[in-house]
């Protein structure tokens, strides 16, 4: 038998007036991109501000429906949007942010598991890591680069390139 340990690492600034100019900027663009949340079940909405390698800032927000699995999160809806429109644009920064009257947020809100397979995925595909920004609007920022820190066993099965 082996045993194995995983480490994640990110920092964790006490607000936003720690992170430097650029940084700060964005987590209050994710912040503007909860206006277009449409999240009237769960009162839960979510915002991302995306900067790519241009300087251009994507916005995106969770979009849900009354057939559940029908809705989709803000990182894809983001990610997604990208992969459509500005492919050949990287990815360098995400800011993620979410708001609710339902309750007190104390801390950042994380990816689902699907969300994180596919930054997985486009980080892949533009062969370099994004700089993730949690933002807890009034609370603490989890910053890291690279998807590892948040799901350390990507699922990536390069045999499913190799058709012979």
């Amino acid at each position: 038998m082996t045993e194995h340990e995983i480490k994640i690492h990110f920092k964790e600034y006490t607000s936003i007036d720690e992170l430097n100019g650029n940084e700060k900027a964005l987590c209050l663009e994710a912040v503007k991109a909860l206006k277009t949340s449409h999240s009237p079940y769960s009162k839960f909405k979510v915002g991302v501000a995306m900067r790519l390698q241009s300087g251009k800032i994507l916005y995106a927000s969770n979009q849900e429906n009354v057939a559940y699995p029908s809705g989709l999160c803000a990182e894809r809806v983001a990610l997604f949007y990208w992969g459509a429109n500005h492919p050949d644009d990287p990815i360098q920064s995400m800011a993620i942010t979410a708001h609710t009257d339902e309750f007190q947020l104390s801390k950042p809100v994380t990816s689902c598991g699907a969300c994180l397979q596919v930054l997985a995925e486009y980080e892949k595909k533009q062969g370099s890591a994004i700089k993730m920004l949690l933002y807890c609007q009034n609370g603490p920022v989890w910053s890291a680069t690279g998807i590892e820190s948040f799901l350390p066993f990507l699922f990536f099965e390069d045999r499913l390139n190799n058709h012979k």
